[in-house]
């Protein structure tokens, strides 16, 4: 099969993915499902990968490369292990990104995010820039009949990462109280979508790429900023005060320490994107009554839920496609930002 494999990380992002014939993957446990892939989501985490930055977590010793990136997939069932029931060949998947074991006290919890035994295709072992893939079958979300792999394979993580951070929010906000999401790329114009369907808040996107505020504004965001000096002043002054919430889907680059400041007295900073290091003096944490914390990745319930409000059309992903032989194309204009929403890799 044709599959994108890495060779090296590099800091600078001067290595390109090599596009190479490799043996396609087989069945070895009874639980096991290979997928056609029909779609792979490109992530700014997969940036992150190449920069070495996940190195120490999933490759200490250097032995995992060359290996193939790629953790938001869908597409068709090619083969099952001999105890898989849920799924057969040719039906259309959506795969969770953790293929988890079911049987440790955190699956029984459902939270699949925090499985014990949990392993990540396309970080840590090979994943779905590639014709075929492996996971297993609790990780699998049969399609509804009208959706095609390639219209939500990004919503396997970044759909549900933006979707679990949106209803935690929600959770918080009442009706007419103010959430600003800061980042509408790939999981920000997701969020927006999902906070319009679960809570009565008013939302102010904040982006500086004209592209992305044109989405913003298209989505129906109540304000749209473009991030410049004056940001912290403008959402005080149109929430007379400060959000309720902020959700920072960039965490690097300095928006992590204005983030924070856009708060209210008691509001709350949810954290997804990462990369940067958050300094606040701890009287403000005090003073404010202000609270801030991560959000992982959704669990599998969660991605049924996005599902059911896809299948809806009340949440739809925006993306461009590239084919398998362009995905450094897609690497390079996703570093640069040259595309809105999302970067879809079509072998």
């Amino acid at each position: 099969m044709k599959a994108a494999r890495l060779y090296e990380y590099d800091a600078a992002m001067n290595v390109e993915l090599k596009i190479e014939d490799v043996p396609p993957p087989t069945i070895n446990g009874p639980d096991e499902v290979v997928v056609r892939v029909g779609a792979a989501g490109l992530c700014r985490t997969d940036l992150h990968i190449i920069e070495g930055v996940w190195k120490d977590i999933m490759d200490q010793d250097g032995s995992l490369l060359p290996y193939i990136m790629g953790h938001e997939n869908a597409g068709w069932v090619e083969d099952v292990g001999s105890n898989v029931k849920s799924v057969k060949p040719g039906d259309a998947v959506i795969c969770h990104p953790l293929r988890t074991c079911g049987i440790c006290l955190n699956c029984h919890y459902g939270h699949d995010m925090y499985c014990e035994h949990g392993q990540f295709p396309g970080l840590g072992l090979n994943g779905g820039f590639a014709e075929y893939f492996l996971t297993n079958e609790r990780s699998l979300i049969k399609l509804n009949t009208n959706i095609a792999p390639l219209d939500v394979a990004p919503m396997a993580d970044a759909g549900i990462t933006a979707y679990r951070a949106a209803k935690r929010a929600a959770g918080l906000l009442r009706p007419g109280a103010y959430c600003a999401v800061l980042g509408v790329g790939g999981l920000g114009h997701i969020a927006l979508q999902c906070l319009q369907e679960i809570s009565g808040c008013r939302t102010i996107a904040i982006d500086r790429e004209p592209g992305a505020q044109q989405l913003a504004k298209d989505l129906g965001a109540d304000f749209v900023l473009d991030g410049g000096p004056n940001v912290i002043e403008e959402v005080k002054q149109i929430t007379g005060g400060g959000a309720h919430v902020v959700i920072d889907f960039v965490g690097e680059l300095g928006v992590e320490n204005i983030c924070w400041k856009m708060l209210r007295q008691g509001g709350e900073m949810i954290v997804v994107g990462y990369g940067g290091k958050i300094e606040i003096p701890t009287l403000e944490l005090v003073a404010n009554e202000i609270k801030i914390g991560g959000s992982l990745v959704g669990d599998y319930t969660e991605l049924v839920e996005l599902m059911e409000l896809n299948a809806d059309g009340k949440v739809k992903m925006h993306y461009s496609q590239y084919k398998l032989e362009d995905i450094n194309t897609a690497i390079d204009d996703f570093k640069h930002r040259r595309f809105t929403g999302r970067g879809v890799i079509v072998p």
